[in-house]
């Protein structure tokens, strides 16, 4: 089984950035927890800040992979060209947010993925992308 995780605009500052909201961990750092808890699945990981890159990355990973954690970040309440590719491609993907957006500015409440996603994992922190990697493990 390979699942991509693809991580929109400032996740790599995770660690750094808003630890109040984000937490103190970087993704690299959970990337190799989550690879050592599930060595059974082949996992790849991209980060852009660019729109046409993730876009492109969906694109590719929906035929590459068995499933996709998304979380696009600020590009969930803004992308309909992303929302147009998840519903171009046919592996299941899963909406991430390591925050809880409906928490948040109401900006943040509205989403161009949701209707296109299997489902959403909001405000529960990295924990979520584990989540994910469960749901699509018991879909496959």
């Amino acid at each position: 089984m390979h699942i991509a995780i693809i991580n929109g605009p400032n996740l790599n500052l995770l660690g750094t950035r808003e630890p109040e909201v984000y937490g103190s961990q970087t993704f690299e750092e959970y990337f190799k927890e989550l690879q050592h808890k599930y060595p059974a699945i082949k996992f790849s990981y991209f980060q852009s800040n660019i729109e046409g890159e993730l876009i492109s990355e969906v694109q590719k990973m929906g035929v590459e992979s068995d499933g996709v954690l998304l979380n696009a970040a600020a590009f969930t309440h803004t992308s309909i060209g992303l929302g147009d590719a998840i519903s171009a491609i046919k592996t299941p993907v899963v909406e991430i947010h390591i925050s809880n957006i409906y928490a948040r500015e109401e900006y943040r409440h509205h989403s161009y993925l949701t209707g296109k996603c299997v489902g959403v994992i909001s405000g529960l922190g990295l924990k979520g992308y584990e989540l994910g990697v469960e749901y699509l493990k018991c879909e496959m």
